[in-house]
């Protein structure tokens, strides 16, 4: 078994998984390691979501979108995606800290990558505000522990660690996730056509859902919000008066697109991946799917541009200083310190912000009615996407 590996990525949860076979010697298709756009075609592509949640305890709304299939159920969609590889895995779950922590030490100790889910304010090197607390995150993968520290292979290009004690703390953090710790045995997937084609087949089913939360019907439903004046978590009601728009906006930006902490809209990777799919199960008219798919990428790096427009000077500070925490990341525990200071700098001008609106009231109103548009034809052009991809693949 070879040395642990860093190799990037784009998507978490997928670059997780691509690595853990990579490090246990899977071959893809052609002999070698499969790339993270085979894995994400196995794992059930892309996903849509959106739901606008207020908190009592808050006095602004937190907008959550998904964009990966199954985003609502991690664990459920780890599990899928490796059964559909053939392949085996030792999901633990305990509510108890000693339990996790002693079974992180076994496998740490044995030379074991384990995936893990924890909570991305108590790691840290995510340098996200106290109110983050508890809201959890991606899976990531924990590879070894030197001198009391965690190795965490979060997409990083370079080592990364994290106190042992807090990294506990993290997996603790959201009771809910019960301290999952995901182990997959080494093996060979003997079927990849079958695997991406399963992969594929759900993607579409998924997407084909009456859902207006976990489905692509959630974009009409984001897209009437917008405009909605009667609906309570209609945007004109829900920021009436401005306050937090600043923050659902960047909160869109930082979803959709790569610069945030989850890979953004994915529909560029979903592009590639039915790329390899097409050669790999003899459907041409995949590949001309993913074409379509480029272009609605397109679509979604507009609609980003729109909510925070990189013309407007506070809005590209803001998304420079979102970009230096990601870099940082990246960078490992030597890109640390740059990316601490511009967390810092950015969630005070997020808070700044928050309060001191930059829009008038007629501006938002324009800003909702363009915003509505744009994921309205997103709505239609991936409604057709999906229905054209569930046509090729019964060929």
């Amino acid at each position: 078994m070879s040395e642990y590996e860093l190799r990037g990525g784009l998507q978490p949860d997928v670059s997780a998984v691509t690595a853990v076979l990579a490090h246990y010697g899977v071959e893809g298709p052609d002999g070698t390691a499969p790339g993270e756009a085979l894995v994400f075609a196995a794992s059930g592509g892309i996903g849509a979501g959106y739901i606008l949640w207020d908190f009592a305890h808050e006095t602004m709304s937190t907008v959550v979108f998904g964009f990966r299939a199954r985003w609502q159920y991690p664990q459920d969609w780890l599990k899928s995606t490796v059964d559909r590889l053939g392949l085996a895995v030792d999901i633990h779950t305990t509510g108890g800290k000693r339990a996790a922590a002693k079974r992180l030490t076994a496998d740490l100790e044995a030379g074991r990558p384990v995936i893990v889910l924890p909570d991305l304010h108590a790691l840290g090197y995510w340098h996200l505000p106290a109110e983050r607390s508890g809201g959890g995150g991606h899976f990531v993968v924990a590879y070894g522990e030197e001198d009391g520290r965690v190795l965490v292979d979060d997409r990083n290009l370079a080592p990364l660690t994290v106190e042992r004690k807090a990294f506990d703390a993290a997996r603790a953090r959201v009771g809910s996730y019960k301290n999952l710790l995901a182990t997959i045995e080494p093996g060979e997937v003997t079927d990849w056509p079958a695997a991406v084609r399963g992969g594929l087949a759900d993607c579409a089913k998924n997407l084909s859902a009456p859902s207006k939360s976990f489905s692509l019907p959630a974009w009409g439903r984001w897209a009437k919000a917008l405009t909605d004046e009667r609906d309570p978590k209609g945007w004109p009601r829900a920021f009436g008066e401005r306050r937090g728009l600043v923050g659902a906006l960047l909160n869109v930006w930082e979803n959709v697109t790569p610069a945030g902490m989850e890979g953004g809209h994915l529909r560029g990777l979903f592009a590639d991946s039915l790329t390899e799919a097409s050669g790999l199960l003899d459907l041409p008219a995949l590949g001309e799917q993913a074409s379509t798919w480029r272009g609605i990428a397109e679509r979604w790096a507009e609609l980003a541009e729109v909510a925070v427009p990189a013309s407007h000077a506070e809005f590209a500070w803001v998304r420079g200083l979102v970009s230096a925490v990601s870099a940082g990341v990246r960078e490992g525990d030597a890109g640390q310190e740059a990316a601490a200071a511009a967390g810092e700098e950015m969630w005070k001008l997020r808070a700044h912000y928050n309060d001191e609106t930059p829009f008038t009231s007629a501006e938002a109103r324009e800003l909702f009615d363009t915003l509505s548009a744009k994921i309205h034809d997103i709505h239609e052009a991936e409604t057709a996407a999906i229905r054209e991809l569930s046509e090729a693949l019964m060929e």
